[in-house]
């Protein structure tokens, strides 16, 4: 029982992790007002509260799931999806940060906009997110039925 409620859990948060960078794709565009800025950034605290609590009952699936941490810990696809997945939370971190700076500016000016190049930039960034998080998906579906190659 414990292993369902684990990949019950598992699986609401992914789909929630899909469901804001979808938003936060849709959202950063050029000429961004005030309250597109302070949504983007709110989105964007629940993504990285999400990712995180998706690592953590991951790690819980491993420990307690019905396969048995062995079975993960020698699986290849495991490990690119893990591999993967960091990756993606390495690309997080450069439009979490211009997040805090328009914060920041915004504060100073009520009129901020954001740069075209910086909007630009950060669209750069959640494009791949995207793409990285598709590749995640193909190496869960592995995991699930493979070890190796």
């Amino acid at each position: 029982m414990t292993d369902l409620w684990l990949a019950i859990a598992h699986h609401i948060l992914v789909f929630s992790l899909v469901i804001m960078l979808a938003a936060e794709a849709a959202l950063v565009r050029e000429g961004m007002t005030a309250s597109d800025i302070r949504r983007i950034a709110g989105l964007d605290m629940g993504y990285g509260a999400t990712a995180f609590l998706i690592v953590g009952v991951g790690i819980f699936r491993v420990i307690f799931g019905a396969k048995g941490y062995v079975y993960y810990i020698e699986n290849v696809w495991f490990w690119a999806k893990m591999g993967t997945f960091a990756v993606i939370g390495i690309l997080s971190v450069p439009p979490t940060l211009l997040f805090r700076v328009w914060m920041t500016a915004l504060k100073a000016d009520a009129s901020f906009s954001p740069p075209a190049s910086e909007v630009s930039a950060i669209r750069s960034y959640v494009r791949w997110e995207v793409r990285l998080l598709i590749l995640v998906a193909v190496f869960a579906a592995t995991m699930a039925r493979y070890r190796d190659f």
